[in-house]
């Protein structure tokens, strides 16, 4: 009896966490408090300060001035180019993005690691090496550069070779966040879709790209915002040619070291609001996401 008595004593309470499990999980509270001020701190230090004072220094002169700067015919020409480069490669790189995730996704052939491996690969080259790449291959002592010179082709310090250098920087954004999505719904519903007598593009137009809407929405908005902040591979390929294959980058950079702060904030201060209303879509597609991916899990169970 003294022996039952003890044991439940010893016994933790119905509901409650031995108390090397809640150590495992639960922080005092100036831990977390400490923890907090960190982020914060940091945030605000490397985030927050660097992007108030690009807003404040752009409009420090005026608003006639920030006109001036943006409408300025060589930051116009850097704008326009700048969107188209994000014009053409998001879409190039959309069409790879889901042939890439629906085949890895989906089907099993000999080569589809390294397939993954290549899709990886802009994450581990540098844009500058990625650049210099395409000059030594399209440049004019680069392997083609003397037939791209007798047919008068222009790659590299034009607007080709900005396009080809972003294109190439920005193609694993859209397949990184369909692959593991794709993967995780499986391949039953097409399967269900073909014994009912649909085609390849019926199962695509009506099962897969509605699974996987919103993190294609996602990818893209990666994609478009890292083409048009891109540097490294768009500074080599360009030859810095003022109103011509200058993007909004290379033009702050340019006008920046020309001590011209006020022309080289204003365009930096559109880039920023670029990247803060990116910054907004990804966080509302994020959500949709997550939820996607938890509506899966739930299926899959």
């Amino acid at each position: 009896m003294n022996t039952l008595v003890a044991s439940a004593a010893e016994a933790p309470q119905a509901g409650v966490a031995p108390r090397s499990l809640q150590s495992a999980t639960t922080e005092v509270a100036w831990v977390r408090l400490a923890l907090i001020a960190i982020a914060l701190a940091f945030l605000t230090l490397f985030l927050f300060v660097p992007l108030v004072t690009v807003f404040y220094e752009a409009f420090k002169k005026g608003w006639d001035v920030y006109l001036a700067a943006i409408l300025e015919p060589d930051a116009r020409s850097a704008i326009a180019l700048t969107l188209l480069a994000a014009a053409i490669s998001v879409p190039a790189n959309l069409l790879f993005g889901v042939s890439a995730a629906w085949a890895i996704a989906k089907f099993d052939f000999r080569g589809k690691n390294l397939l993954l491996t290549l899709i990886d690969l802009p994450f581990s080259v540098s844009p500058v090496i990625a650049g210099l790449i395409y000059v030594l291959v399209f440049g004019m002592q680069g392997w083609f550069g003397s037939w791209f010179i007798d047919n008068d082709i222009k790659i590299i310090f034009a607007v080709p070779g900005i396009v080809l250098a972003t294109i190439f920087v920005t193609f694993p954004f859209v397949a990184r966040e369909l692959i593991p999505l794709m993967q995780a719904q499986g391949q039953e519903q097409e399967e269900a879709a073909r014994v009912l007598g649909a085609n390849g593009w019926q199962m695509f137009w009506r099962v897969t790209l509605p699974n996987v809407k919103w993190a294609l929405l996602y990818g893209v908005i990666l994609c478009n915002a890292r083409a048009m902040g891109e540097f490294g591979a768009v500074s080599v390929v360009s030859g810095h040619i003022r109103g011509q294959t200058n993007t909004m980058p290379l033009h702050i950079e340019i006008v920046y070291n020309e001590y011209q702060f006020a022309a080289a904030f204003a365009v930096a201060s559109l880039l920023a609001l670029l990247a803060l209303v990116t910054l907004g879509l990804k966080y509302i597609v994020e959500q949709r996401v997550k939820g996607q991916r938890r509506a899966v899990g739930d299926r899959s169970e």
